[in-house]
């Protein structure tokens, strides 16, 4: 098992989520954290969902090739499975800082991270006894959620 990408300091009350090898894309997964990171946990949540509905679009910074543009935002996209992915998994963080006590209503996303995980194998039957590789990206997503006051 791997750990978390950001170490919590002894005096830190965080909260913590991950979501191991879920079947998303990786880089996909990569834009969608960068757009929620820093953001309050309500409009971190909002987002996702206005993006699941089509309602707004995830600024696309990096992986954006032939991306088309969307107004206010330029090239952008709905990864509507990502988001229903990372949505899961901050519901899990709330509910792990409910726990924990803090405060959800002073709550942000202090760390989104998206990493690459296993690659899950299998082959397409082919003609002539043939087969080709039909492998699947999987991918590794942590939230950490903190509270305003904190550094």
């Amino acid at each position: 098992m791997k750990g978390y990408s950001y170490t919590v300091k002894k005096s830190e009350s965080v909260a913590r989520a991950r979501g191991w090898e879920l079947r998303i894309s990786p880089k996909k997964a990569y834009e969608v954290m960068n757009a929620i990171r820093g953001r309050p946990l309500e409009e971190a949540k909002e987002f996702l969902e206005d993006v699941v509905e089509l309602k707004r679009a995830v600024p696309f910074r990096r992986y954006n090739q032939e991306t088309a543009h969307k107004k206010g935002i330029g090239p952008g996209r709905y990864p509507q499975k990502v988001a229903k992915q990372v949505l899961i998994v901050l519901q899990n963080a709330e509910a792990n800082a409910e726990d924990e006590g803090l405060n959800v209503d002073d709550a942000y996303i202090k760390v989104a991270a998206a990493s690459r995980g296993r690659i899950v194998k299998a082959i397409m039957p082919r003609a002539q006894g043939r087969s080709t590789a039909w492998n699947e990206q999987t991918t590794n997503i942590e939230i950490i959620l903190a509270e305003r006051g904190q550094s």
